[in-house]
């Protein structure tokens, strides 16, 4: 049976919220958990319950998204954060994707093209619209930093997308068939090639970088 997914959306505008609320919810697997005008209470909510999905608003009360996007992302590593936006999407996206958005998607999308891009996260792809590739934008830049995946094993990797997930070390081990103490063994292997020194900043630069794939253009 298919996941169903939690969805938190924050936004400036409550009809438009209720609409995209509405749109959301007819497609069968997902169900949005509240939509909020309010962010703290919309922050608050993202940590507790760390949903699959978050839709957020570019256009952030008081706030700049650019220093919000980051905290939510290390609070919930694991969710999925789009922003939604009325302005020139094509210029924000890589600005976005480093921050920890997993894509962006114009307020004046159709419903299919917001359950298409929902669609391809949920099988690992990011998505986007087709003449922004005719205007010389890539996916991802090439840099040094998107080859840290590479460093890791299958193993590690899987390990760290367990982690990623909310997975305990003793169920991981049982997983791959090792002990507790091997876990923290291959967690050692993997901070050194992460370059990292915590369990927080490995999720976090593994979930920014695993984004790092093929685009499914829309």
């Amino acid at each position: 049976m298919r996941k169903v997914w939690q969805v938190v959306i924050m936004g400036c505008h409550p009809t438009s919220m209720l609409g995209t609320k509405l749109i959301l919810e007819e497609a069968g697997s997902l169900i949005v958990l509240g939509t909020f005008s309010d962010w703290e209470q919309g922050a608050a909510m993202v940590r507790e319950e760390r949903p699959e999905l978050v839709l957020l608003d570019y256009c952030v009360p008081d706030e700049v998204i650019e220093t919000i996007l980051p905290g939510l992302k290390k609070e919930a590593p694991a969710s999925h954060f789009v922003v939604m936006t009325d302005r020139e999407g094509r210029e924000l996206l890589l600005p976005l994707l480093k921050l920890g958005a997993s894509g962006i998607i114009s307020k004046g999308a159709s419903p299919s093209q917001l359950l298409q891009l929902i669609e391809g996260l949920r099988e690992g792809f990011l998505s986007m619209p087709l003449d922004w590739l005719e205007m010389g934008i890539l996916p991802i830049s090439a840099s040094e930093d998107g080859d840290v995946l590479l460093k890791l094993t299958p193993t590690e990797r899987f390990i760290m997308e367990r982690i990623v997930q909310g997975i305990t070390y003793d169920k991981i081990a049982a997983e791959i068939e090792v002990s507790r103490r091997s876990i923290d063994n291959y967690l050692r292997k993997i901070y050194v090639k992460l370059e990292v020194s915590t369990r927080a900043q490995a999720i976090e630069k593994y979930a920014l970088y695993s984004r790092q794939v093929r685009p499914v253009y829309a």
